[in-house]
């Protein structure tokens, strides 16, 4: 089995003044390459701190972490970043797209960081951007989008490096049924085509399209269920 993702022991404790908040206390997670996962919980249970973790945007205080078979468990900031930009596409619940550019030069902007030629730039772009269905919509700015059309552009963004993870924080969060609806349908259309999806999502209805629930409960995980996209 090849795995995308593999937790064991992973701890992650804060200390707020004189007092230590254990926000994970012993995470064993493992995700194969392909799979589509939820991880669902309330409001203080961890999922944020795994989540952050699992996009290489903290690291834990213990335990091991391996991300696509490299060890980031006790990378520095400038690893991560690095890690972050090759193999990890991001999908917001705000969209974070900037709302001066167009959606063309938005899914361009982590290729800019990347040191990619400005042609091979627009050629990965406009890829991305067909992929996700929005080939007609490159040189619109955010506020000529509707909202499941800004996250469509997000979704193309983390396309353009062919990470080997996308991770999506409450993906659906800021949309209507509809717009949901279609995002969620490209994410089982991404998956079927061999991507690895890791969500973050606090909605039963959300997580139940993907292949497998993974429940987390103040700082440990609790208990995993299948989810309908397994059937798919």
């Amino acid at each position: 089995m090849n795995l995308m993702l593999n937790m064991t022991g992973v701890r992650k404790t804060y200390a707020t003044g004189a007092v230590e908040v254990e926000a994970l206390r012993g995470i064993d997670l493992q995700v194969s390459a392909g799979d589509y996962v939820a991880i669902m919980g309330p409001s203080g249970s961890g999922k944020s701190t795994l989540m952050h973790i699992i996009g290489c945007l903290d690291v834990p205080t213990s335990g091991r972490y391996e991300l696509d078979g490299s060890d980031v468990s006790s990378m520095s900031e400038k690893q991560l970043a690095e890690v972050r930009n090759r193999k990890i596409g991001f999908v917001f619940q705000s969209f974070n797209l900037l709302a001066s550019l167009t959606a063309l030069r938005n899914v361009e902007l982590p290729l800019v960081y990347a040191g990619v030629p400005a042609t091979e730039r627009r050629e990965r772009a406009l890829a991305a951007l067909a992929k996700v269905g929005l080939a007609d919509r490159v040189q619109h700015r955010p506020g000529e989008l509707s909202g499941g059309q800004q996250q469509r552009v997000s979704v193309a963004r983390a396309l353009v490096t062919n990470p080997a993870l996308i991770l999506a924080d409450e993906p659906t969060g800021n949309l209507d049924s509809h717009s949901t609806a279609e995002i969620l349908d490209l994410f089982a259309e991404l998956n079927t085509a061999g991507r690895t999806i890791v969500m973050i999502t606090h909605e039963a209805d959300v997580a139940d399209h993907a292949k497998e629930t993974v429940h987390i409960y103040d700082g440990l995980l609790r208990e995993q269920s299948v989810g309908v996209g397994a059937a798919k």
